[in-house]
């Protein structure tokens, strides 16, 4: 069983930035597509980013497109999710995951950290 492990949430005001981490075993992680996830109250959960094993290809959800940047460090096993310009909207519980392509669903994703809240003020 693969552990993931995110962290860097918090509450900060709009406008702000936050960086979130996502940690694994690095021989895991170099070999698998990372992907961040989002889950507010009350909503599904939905894709953010993701980025393939050699971070050759990135794709981001049109509502975090030019503010966040997904960004990947092999030889650390680690991922960061930066979040810029932070919105009320971007409040929710984020996820990291791990799939064997890069890929936008879910379901398509292997394990899955325990994941990190992110709380923006108005």
């Amino acid at each position: 069983q693969v552990q993931l492990a995110e962290s860097g949430g918090g509450l900060v005001q709009a406008g702000n930035s936050l960086r979130l981490s996502c940690a694994a075993a690095r021989d895991t992680f170099r070999r698998y597509a990372v992907g961040w996830f989002r889950q507010a109250p009350g909503k599904e959960r939905e894709f953010v980013a993701t980025t393939q094993w050699d971070a050759g290809r990135a794709f981001y959800a049109d509502s975090v497109k030019g503010r966040f940047t997904i960004v990947r460090d092999n030889e650390k096993g680690t991922a960061f999710l930066q979040m810029n310009n932070l919105k009320p909207e971007d409040t929710a519980v984020y996820y990291c995951a791990l799939a064997r392509f890069i890929t936008t669903t879910d379901t398509e994703y292997e394990y899955w950290g325990q994941g990190t809240q992110v709380t923006v003020s108005s």
